[in-house]
This record gives C-alpha cells, structure tokens and sequence, in this order.
C-alpha cells in the first residue's frame, strides 16, 4: 500500500475531530512519512547533470565560438571622435585593492579615437628603434598569435569601415594606405606586431602550460610607460605581479586572478581600468624613472620632487581580456588614455574626487604610485581646482546622477 502524501497527512489532521488520540494519530503519521522521505536515496543524476571532468592542465580543445562582428562605432571618425572621458578613482577614505573586472560587450573590445594617428607613430617608430625588444613571440604561443591577428582581421572592419577595409585576405588601413596580407606564409613579420600597428593598445597573451599556470609568451608591449617586455616575458602570472612589486598582490588578488584565468570561456569578455600619475609628457617610456636602456630600472626615486603641475600627467589604462576559441590563449589588451592633469582636472567633480582617492592610497599604494615625488603639488592644485568649482555653484550632491564608475 502507497504512504499517503503529507500534503495528505496535512489534511487529516484538519478533518479528524479534535480529540487527543486523534490529533496524535495524525502527528505521529505526518512525523513518519517526514522521516521516511529523508532517509530515501535521492533519484539518480540525469548523463546532462552529471559534473564535468575538470579539464587537464595544459590542453585546450578548440572551441566552434566565433566573435560575433560588431556594428559600426557610430559616426567614428579618425580626425574627431574623442577618446573616452575614463576617470577611474574612487572617493576615500579607503583604497580598495581588487581585480576591479567587469563585463562588457565584444562589441566594444577595441576603441580606437582621433589620438590613433599619435599612437601609430609611436609604434612605428618604436618598432623600427627597438622591435625585438618590444615584441617577442615564443614557438608554443605562435598559433594563438595569428589568431589574435585574424579576429582583428575580422573585427576592425565591421566596427570602424571608415578606417579599414577588409577585402579576402588583404585588410587595408585606409589612414595610413597600409596593407596587411593575413593568410600569407609567412607572415612580413612578427603577428603581434602586424596587430600592434592595427590599434592604439599594446597587446599580450597568457598561455597555459601543464602546471596550470598561465606565462607571457606573446607580447607587442610598445606604450607601457613604467615597465619592459624584455623584464616579463616567459613569466608566470604571479611572478609577473610579484617582481614589480604590486601592493596587497598575494593577499588579494593572486587567487582571485589564477582562478578567473583558469575559468574564463571564450564568449566572456571582461574589462579593467587602472590609473597612475606621471610627471613627464612622454606616452612610451616615463623618462623621468630613469632610462629605458638601464639594466635595472631607476624607478620613482630617480623622479625630480615636486615638479609643476603642467608637467603632471594621468595615465589610465583600460584593459580586455578574452580567451582566443582556437587556441585556447588568454589575450590582454591595454590601452593607455595619457592627458595632462590641468586638462583632466577641468572636468566637472573630478579635481575633488582625485584628491581623495590619491589621499586615501596606503603606504604600500603610495609607494608603488611614486606619490611621494609629487603628492604635495599634485593635492594642492587639486584642492584649489575643486574649490573654484564649488565657489561657481557645483552641485556636489547631484555627482552620480551625472556620471558612473569608471568614468
């Protein structure tokens, strides 16, 4: 005979006069049936619900995932779009270490602007002075490389027409009057650095290896401002973050990072701002550390103190990261919005709010941020800017209702 459901048993203790035996008849039932439904096996997973084995470090299967082409950037054009207003800093007291990821669209992966023809230069000239120091591709990462070159290939010209021109295997840069041949092998040069000349980013790779951690083994590193290529390349995750002595890095972010790397799919796009302050006008390497040539790099105690604020400038950076389908590398790209400080700060609510973000940086932060070479001038220009703003009537209260992180 079938047990009664409880649902069953619920009712009989509603329709069984009210009487002692009765209302303990009815509870005892309700209390066995409970027990006996505990203690029976669950039903057997379904073959689709079953887990997944985890995947071996070090082996990637080719994903069927194709970037889906993006629409035009509306009304782009390489003489007057802009580049985008990033002003990621966040009001004090507290600096607050994260990984700071957010998703966004494919469609947005690259920006280009009417800084492009600066940028061009800059690289083309950096590629001629010191190319193989810039850019380096080892023989495991080279597959994921030229795929990195044919998803540009594919996305430059369905997301900005009026600058490239994609016609079989030619891309064409209608700006510039070059002409990238993708299928020829082999390639004129380096594909990283045929994708370095194509936009304004510097470009990086992460690949697996079978101890599952992830190495740099591919790199168009040309605008970096504070850092080398030539320093970094075939180093694991970690010790990339650890050598330049980023603050709270094990503490923090370590896990976090390797966790992310490990699991992040081909269709998930994710995004990044940072910012720094420099106090030379120079978008490639930040003289004012010391030479670029040096074998060990000066770093911020080489920085002349408390130089005027025309000198200051802000570099942000926005960052990317995909995993390429094909080969399963994980692709950085870093793109440096580089503008004076008496510029940036000309911008409503921002003198204040930069002000509190760089007085709420650590003694670790404040380190690795050369805060000390320029703080003092840096703070009080600020203070000053934002009170002629508060003075000519601000409204303070109305901030993010006019603008959002990481703007």
């Amino acid at each position: 005979m079938a047990l009664p459901t409880i649902a069953e048993v619920q009712q009989l203790t509603t329709s069984i006069p009210p009487t002692p035996a009765a209302l303990l008849l009815a509870i005892v039932a309700l209390a066995a049936l409970t027990l006996y439904r505990r203690r029976s096996p669950p039903p057997p997973p379904s073959p689709s619900a079953k887990k997944q084995p985890p995947r071996p470090y070090g082996q990637w299967a080719p994903s069927s995932y194709q970037l889906p082409l993006p629409p035009p950037y509306p009304n782009w054009s390489v003489t007057d779009t802009k580049p985008l207003p990033y002003r990621p800093f966040r009001y004090g007291p507290k600096y607050h270490v994260t990984m700071g990821l957010r998703t966004v669209s494919s469609d947005d992966w690259i920006e280009l602007d009417n800084h492009f023809p600066k940028y061009h230069a800059d690289k083309a000239r950096r590629l001629a002075e010191r190319g193989e120091r810039c850019v380096m591709t080892a023989p495991e990462a080279w597959d994921a490389a030229v795929e990195l070159l044919e998803e540009l290939g594919r996305y430059l010209p369905a997301r900005y027409p009026s600058l490239y021109e994609r016609e079989g295997d030619l891309l064409r840069n209608l700006w510039s009057g070059e002409e990238f041949d993708i299928a020829a092998r082999p390639l004129k040069e380096d594909p990283m650095a045929i994708c370095a000349r194509l936009v304004q980013d510097d470009l990086a790779i992460m690949i697996e290896r079978d101890d599952g951690q992830y190495y740099l083994l591919a790199g168009a590193i040309l605008l970096p401002g504070f850092w080398r290529l030539e320093d970094k390349f075939g180093m694991g995750l970690s010790e990339i973050h650890t050598s330049g002595e980023v603050p709270q890095f094990k503490e923090k972010l370590e896990k976090g990072m390797m966790n992310f790397f490990r699991r992040v799919k081909p269709e998930e796009m994710v995004a990044r701002n940072n910012y720094f302050l420099q106090v030379d006008d120079e978008l490639a390497w930040s003289w004012s550390i010391g030479s670029e040539d040096r074998k060990e790099i000066g770093g911020w105690k080489e920085a002349e103190k408390n130089r005027a604020v025309e000198h200051h400038m802000f570099r942000s950076e926005r960052q990317t990261l995909r995993r390429l389908p094909r080969s399963g590398g994980v692709v950085f790209t870093i793109r440096t919005y580089f503008h004076p400080v008496v510029e940036v700060a000309e911008g409503d609510y921002v003198p204040g709010r930069l002000a509190s973000a760089v007085r709420s940086w650590g003694e670790d932060v404040s380190r690795y941020k050369g805060r000390e070479r320029y703080g003092e001038v840096l703070l009080e220009y600020l203070d000053r800017k934002h009170e002629e703003q508060v003075e000519r009537g601000l409204d303070l209260s109305r901030e993010e209702e006019v603008r959002g992180y990481p703007y």
